[in-house]
């Protein structure tokens, strides 16, 4: 996935918790013409879930000629992860203050940097054990199980209309931890999670018209009141906040953190 597309999909995947201003985002990212990206194709409806659903979907991936990997818990520690120290990690980085990376560095360490809202539990997890040991804050010191979408494919067509090939699997999760990726120049996970039961977590097997399969984790959010209205779900489904649940899929790279009980 090029960087652009990559910086775009992270605005997009922050929508889920935040609220942001994803319509004007789109809008410049779209060079203001009309029109759905492709990528929106990740939201659907809980009565979506049945054997036989047919939809068009967007699986991103992200196959970088340089992937990113998970620092050591040293490692991340020994680097500053903060706006105020911005022009240093640039330098750093060997990156220009004007340059795309520059953009989605700032980007993602300042949504990182939000408080969370009413309700709401959020961190940025810069190497795995940060991330471990942050999830069993949120959903205490239980045996935790890992799910995330599998594509069953060397040749992944990114959008393409899917079936739903086996009836949806509900995964019983009290509580959960939802991890999505962004762009930086090591692996950083944006993770957040909502008090109370107001999530449902789904595994759903999918054939697409080419016959690729994917094996894919979807996040449907029950109680959507204190999203913002101008959230890019209710864009693509219509609706308002409070009017209905909202399910997404979940790209390749992102992970949802359960208790395995």
């Amino acid at each position: 996935m090029a960087f652009a597309s990559s910086l775009y999909y992270a605005f997009l995947l922050l929508q889920f918790s935040l609220g942001s201003n994803a319509r004007e985002i789109i809008k410049e990212d779209q060079g203001g013409h009309g029109g759905l990206d492709p990528a929106l194709n990740v939201f659907f409806r809980v009565n979506d879930l049945y054997l036989g659903k047919k939809m068009s979907i967007y699986f991103a991936t992200n196959y970088n000629s340089t992937p990113t990997h998970l620092l050591s818990r040293d490692e991340a520690d020994s680097i500053p992860f903060s706006s105020s120290k911005l022009s240093y990690l640039l330098e750093f980085f060997s990156f220009s203050d004007q340059s795309p990376q520059a953009k989605a560095m700032e980007t993602t360490l300042k949504q990182c940097e939000l408080k969370p809202k009413e309700g709401e539990i959020k961190f940025c997890a810069t190497s795995l054990e940060s991330m471990l040991d942050m999830t069993h804050d949120v959903l205490g010191m239980v045996k935790l199980k890992v799910l995330t979408t599998k594509i069953l494919s060397s040749n992944h067509t990114l959008f393409q209309g899917y079936t739903f090939v086996e009836k949806p699997l509900e995964i019983y999760a009290p509580k959960m931890v939802a991890c999505h990726t962004m762009t930086y120049p090591y692996l950083v996970y944006y993770c957040h999670g909502q008090k109370g039961h107001f999530n449902r977590v789904f595994k759903i097997a999918l054939r697409g018209e080419n016959g690729e399969r994917v094996d894919a984790t979807a996040v449907c959010h029950m109680d959507t009141s204190t999203w913002d209205p101008d959230h890019v779900a209710f864009l693509v489904l219509g609706g308002q906040p409070g009017s209905s649940p909202v399910c997404h899929f979940l790209p390749a790279d992102n992970v949802v953190w359960v208790p395995s009980s």
